[in-house]
């Protein structure tokens, strides 16, 4: 009864007039914004991040706006998927597999309508189990020290490589580089100047809009500029419309993809695309027999569309609870938070609970506002993808540039930004993933901040680290992540034998 109670008094801040306002211009725009090629929820955010300090929102409401911008863009990335085959993040790769041959079968509309549908029914039933989960796991987070921090950070890093798709040799080390961007500038504790290399720019360190918007927006241009895409999009078609039957074929597809995406969705550094994965194989296990997945299965678009938007909630979970983003996205979120002085964790529901609860009530009153934006105004947002490239490409470098300058005032910002998105461009080029770059970015100085005090309370002995259950058990958990990779092969092969 506690958390309704609290629920409430979120719902009286999402819906004040300017908070209002804000999520449905954020859902409009989000969905706009993901709709064009390359550009998906991240982009959209670290795009807009400057601008939400340029206006001096309130930081309740600056989230309820970002946040709109998140689930928006996830749901608008969608429409290029299915209509262009161009996923514009990994998670819609599963989408294309199905949406698109049924968009080649004259059947757009209807791969639109049920993705819609599908996000609705995942974001709302993942809400209503954030709404419950969120408080008990920031109670029981209050009694953490700074080891047991310093423990669950180690954790939130390890299980990027645990849960990596592709090679979790590169997802380390691109965490890794994350950790040493985060140690640029110089050092809070000693004064001393940290990989500055002798600039003056560097000695406040390196600005978290600077690194998301060259990392992603530019290195996307740059990748985008290979390979322009000039063709418009076809027409929706004209097959069969979407039918009651079914949506109602999909309501156990929905079910099971809920509980399959928030739940690791709520793991650090799992991500949306290991939840519309696991989802997806799930449902092809399940009904494959009766189905023709791969060919334009109605259920093949339900399930990793219901499963992605269920983990986008899931990742607000640690970042609101325990402080650890769940996902790139959900760092800039905590980014943005912590730009407003504001730290995300524990505390966070009884010190700022209008910033906490508010964004709670918002998603629930946001996600009905995409339902009723996107089912009527499909084909508004499909037009969007009939922007030429020569049009298209100079205004999101514009923005993107206009966004770092914006936050510092720096040209210095604009050429670190430059050489951030060349290195995300060779980073793509060789499969190296660019999120756990951010994770490792955001959660480095949580690291430090904590290892710091942990050491400072015990007069220098480490093995504060190890002093209470709960670190151990965090540590144990940690080695396990870091092994699991290593030894799944070797496990392969001896099954084999």
């Amino acid at each position: 009864m506690d958390a309704l109670a609290q629920l409430g008094g979120g719902f009286a801040v999402a819906l004040a007039p300017l908070n209002l306002l804000l999520a449905l211009c954020g859902s409009f725009a989000g969905t706009a914004i993901g709709a064009l090629p390359g550009l998906g929820p991240l982009n959209a955010i670290a795009l807009l991040l400057p601008l939400v300090f340029a206006l001096k929102l309130p930081p309740e409401s600056a989230l309820i706006l970002l946040a709109a911008v998140y689930y928006g863009s996830g749901y608008g990335g969608r429409i290029a998927a299915i209509l262009l085959n161009m996923p514009g993040e990994p998670a819609a790769v599963l989408t294309t597999l199905d949406g698109h041959p049924m968009a080649r079968a004259g059947r757009g509309s209807a791969a639109l309508a049920i993705s819609g549908i599908g996000s609705f029914v995942g974001a709302t039933l993942s809400v209503v189990l954030m709404t419950f989960l969120s408080v008990p796991l920031s109670r029981a987070a209050v009694g953490f020290s700074p080891a047991d921090y310093v423990a669950l950070i180690a954790f939130a890093l390890s299980l990027l490589g645990a849960v990596a798709m592709g090679n979790a040799a590169k997802t380390w080390i691109a965490a890794s580089l994350g950790l040493l961007l985060s140690l640029v500038g110089i050092d809070g504790g000693t004064g001393i100047e940290r990989f500055t290399f002798g600039s003056i720019e560097l000695l406040g360190g390196i600005d978290f809009t600077v690194l998301a918007i060259g990392l992603f927006a530019v290195s996307e241009i740059l990748l985008l500029l290979e390979s322009p895409v000039t063709t418009a999009a076809s027409h929706l078609g004209r097959g069969a419309r979407l039918t009651l039957g079914e949506v109602r074929r999909c309501i156990p597809t929905m079910l099971r993809s809920t509980g399959i995406g928030f739940v690791i969705g709520v793991l650090p550094g799992a991500g949306a695309s290991i939840a519309a994965a696991l989802s997806y194989t799930t449902e092809r296990r399940l009904n494959g027999r009766t189905g023709h997945f791969g060919q334009g299965d109605i259920r093949g678009v339900a399930a990793p569309e219901t499963a992605d938007n269920a983990a986008q909630i899931g990742n607000m979970v640690p970042m609101l609870a325990l402080g650890i983003p769940g996902s790139g996205t959900a760092a800039v979120l905590l980014g943005a938070l912590l730009m407003y002085n504001i730290t995300p964790g524990p505390l966070l529901f009884e010190q700022r609970p209008e910033v906490a609860w508010g964004l709670i009530a918002s998603m629930y009153v946001g996600n009905v506002m995409l339902l009723v934006l996107n089912l009527p105004l499909v084909g508004l947002f499909a037009r969007l993808l009939m922007v030429p490239g020569w049009m298209l490409y100079p205004v999101v470098i514009g923005l993107s540039f206009a966004g770092v300058y914006a936050v510092s005032n720096s040209a210095s910002d604009l050429l670190l930004a430059v050489g951030f998105g060349v290195v995300g461009w060779l980073f793509r080029k060789l499969d190296v993933p660019l999120v756990p770059i951010i994770l490792g970015f955001v959660l480095g100085r949580l690291l430090e901040d904590n290892l710091r005090r942990a050491l400072s309370l015990s007069d220098g002995d480490a093995m504060v680290l190890l002093a209470s259950p709960v670190s151990v058990a965090l540590w144990a958990m940690t080695l396990l992540a870091v092994l699991w990779p290593l030894m799944t092969p070797l496990w392969r092969r001896w099954e084999v034998r």
